[in-house]
């Protein structure tokens, strides 16, 4: 692929990067498992994501959910019905 980010996942992934520069993402898209919920009926899909990021340092959790919000904004309940977050500072994963 070249230059051009072609699937939702993709530009999640971007996005995230590019705004939280995590030292560990884990995006998964769950939408099969959402399957005829009214969510998945207008468009938007249902995504779990596992960030390691220096910025979620000293943050509570609702100040870290609105970081990866913020990454991922204009997305939200367009393209992204559901996202699931776990938002973790390098000193909180286990070694």
């Amino acid at each position: 692929m070249t230059g051009h980010l072609t699937t939702r996942f993709e530009r999640i992934q971007a996005r995230l990067a590019a705004t939280l520069q995590p030292l560990s993402c884990q995006l998964q898209d769950d939408s099969a498992a959402h399957a005829g919920h009214a969510g998945a009926a207008s468009g938007g899909s249902h995504y779990s994501v596992k960030l390691v990021c220096k910025q979620f340092e000293g943050l509570n959790r609702i100040s870290r959910h609105r970081l990866v919000y913020d990454a991922v904004g204009d997305m939200m309940h367009t393209e992204i019905h559901a996202l699931a977050i776990v938002a973790l500072a390098p000193s909180e994963v286990p070694t």
